[in-house]
């Protein structure tokens, strides 16, 4: 299909909700609406497309895979986005997440580490129409303070403790959702929600959840600094 053929999300024919998530504990009718309005094999290889309904995560290539559907349902309920909502999203992957976002009317700044993958997103949501999504290359953990400050910020990647620098670039009442490890004999990753207030920030847990680690560097070179 023509780029110029391809329909915005809101407007594609027919339900593409994974399976599953409307009988989940999932809520948010607006969340399950964007899931199943943003076209989920768009943003996996053709390879990989008969698995697009499913709730499991799935490789993108550069050793990375598109989130499981459920996680990005829960993140972005979490996130409790408005439409007009300024929205940062650590680690673009494959675009999928800043569709959803973009789809319940957040402007979105998104940054990917992996020069290939910043590429290939842009290319996407581009070609969907996504027009709100800004996004670049470059290292997540400094967050885009020049667009700061943000109603929410999602980060897709594993931090090994709430990320200061990211925590810094909320609003007052903002929700950073972040994977954060935790060291130990058997390390193990909880997803976070974390809300600014003008004391100390409220933190609630939600689940447990696997992420590549959150970097500095590409890597699929091991870089971590």
């Amino acid at each position: 299909m023509p780029p110029s053929d391809l329909p915005h999300p809101s407007r594609s024919p027919g339900s593409r909700l994974p399976k599953g998530l409307g009988r989940s504990e999932l809520c948010d009718e607006r969340v399950l609406a964007a899931l199943a309005a943003v076209p989920r094999e768009q943003f996996i290889p053709s390879a990989s497309s008969g698995a697009a309904l499913e709730d499991r995560a799935l490789p993108i290539g550069c050793g990375q895979t598109i989130s499981q559907p459920y996680i990005v349902a829960l993140m972005t309920q979490e996130a409790r986005i408005r439409p007009g909502d300024r929205v940062l999203e650590i680690g673009t992957g494959s675009g999928y997440q800043a569709a959803v976002l973009s789809e319940i009317g957040a402007e979105v700044y998104s940054i990917e580490i992996i020069p290939e993958l910043a590429d290939s997103a842009k290319e996407t949501l581009n070609r969907l129409g996504c027009a709100d999504v800004h996004l670049r290359h470059g290292d997540g953990r400094q967050g885009w303070p020049e667009a700061a400050p943000f109603d929410a910020i999602l980060v897709t990647a594993a931090a090994e403790g709430i990320p200061d620098t990211l925590l810094s670039q909320l609003g007052a009442g903002g929700r950073l959702i972040v994977p954060v490890r935790r060291a130990g004999s058997r390390p193990e990753e909880r997803l976070i929600v974390v809300t600014k207030t003008d004391g100390e920030p409220m933190v609630r847990e939600l689940c447990p959840v696997r992420f590549v680690p959150l970097t500095g560097g590409d890597p699929r070179e091991g870089a971590e600094e």
